[in-house]
């Protein structure tokens, strides 16, 4: 049996007309591939409802999750802090969307239980399981007992407060850890492969980690994922090797493309959060990105590669994608060879070991540098 190829898409919102358009450039890739995993940021509901909490994002229009579809999009992990915005009415319509397009899912539900539950990917008769958890809070938005919400890691903030975005979290609660492991060593014993989905880290700061984000990580591998996909920052992170197996630290952006985020606006939260957080993160975007105003930086991406083989070994690896104006993912092309330098650097400027790149076909694999020690 030849290799699988599985792909990792980052934070996925598509509330602008014509959703097709905006996943053209790298459709050919999605559709290719014999999974694509992508981390859905919004609801798509048509509820006008909003949660407190967070900075409200609008919800999408649900018939852009069949675009997702015919862009060949198989899962997403749905764990994040803006899955709640919209409130019940808005996860139950998004989960009502993704079930009429067949695409799986996992990490939001109507009770803890269900979010927690691990979607069983059937893959060339095999099985893939894909977990998903929210890092960052808002709490109000984590599921419990008997109340919808997303699955979630409690990471708990330096000032003592309730976990949410805009706070320092720095310190993993082991209760809620241990909860993750189990989760996972569960979801081993159901499946070939496992996928955990991390929400976390530090929005729109080039190659910086927070303190929790290495050990959490690290953690999830060691209960048994083999692979885990991080997002939730805007903007890539570097790649890690744990006990041999990938972790993404942040896959960046896989298609977004919002108005939410425009500078004048009608909605007094989020224009308030437009001008707050350029000041919090040192940033000015720019103004030929109105519909994905991230920091600068941002147009550097990349799409999460997995190649899966016949034993169950797996190379990791990424495909360049940069973002044209204004925030379309388009392969790399002439930008492949700097994007990918791009990668390695804000890697080592994290923090994490050196690695090597060999470049294969449209894509490159990632393998331990000899100078990164054991």
């Amino acid at each position: 049996m030849a290799a699988q190829e599985i792909l990792l898409l980052g934070d996925l919102i598509l509330d602008v007309p014509e959703p097709d358009n905006w996943l053209a450039g790298i459709a050919p890739l999605t559709r290719a591939a014999d999974l694509v995993i992508g981390h859905l940021e919004v609801p798509y509901t048509t509820s006008e409802e909003e949660m407190p909490g967070d900075v409200p994002a609008p919800g999408a229009n649900p018939a852009h999750l069949d675009a997702l579809a015919r862009a060949g999009i198989g899962a997403v992990s749905m764990a994040g802090n803006h899955m709640m915005d919209c409130g019940v009415t808005g996860l139950a319509e998004t989960i009502a969307g993704l079930d009429r397009n067949r695409i799986a899912h996992a990490g939001a539900g109507m009770s803890l239980a269900e979010a927690r539950k691990p979607a069983l990917i059937p893959l060339g008769g095999r099985t893939v399981a894909l977990l998903s958890y929210n890092c960052v809070g808002p709490e109000l938005c984590w599921a419990a007992q008997d109340q919808p919400g997303c699955a979630y890691v409690n990471v708990l903030a330096s000032d003592g407060g309730p976990s949410r975005p805009q706070a320092e979290l720095v310190e993993i609660d082991p209760a809620s850890q241990a909860l993750m492991e189990a989760d996972i060593a569960a979801a081993r014993r159901l499946a070939h492969l496992v996928v955990v989905a991390l929400h976390k880290g530090i929005t729109h700061r080039p190659a910086e980690l927070a303190a929790y984000e290495r050990p959490l990580a690290a953690a999830a591998i060691r209960a048994g994922a083999d692979v885990v996909a991080g997002h939730h920052a805007h903007i890539a992170r570097g790649i890690e090797l744990v006990d041999g197996k990938p972790v993404f630290h942040g896959l960046g952006n896989g298609c977004v493309v919002t108005h939410a985020l425009a500078p004048a606006q009608d909605h007094p939260a989020r224009a308030e959060w437009v001008e707050r957080r350029k000041r919090m993160f040192g940033f000015e975007p720019d103004p030929a990105y109105p519909l994905a105003p991230f920091h600068p930086e941002a147009v550097n991406g990349m799409i999460g590669r997995l190649l899966w083989h016949a034993d169950g070994r797996i190379e990791a690896g990424f495909i360049p994608i940069w973002f044209e104006p204004p925030g379309r993912p388009v392969p790399a092309g002439e930008r492949a060879e700097t994007i990918a330098g791009y990668i390695a650097d804000i890697g080592e400027k994290g923090g994490l070991p050196p690695l090597n790149l060999r470049r294969e076909g449209a894509g490159w694999v990632v393998s331990p540098s000899s100078s990164s020690g054991p």
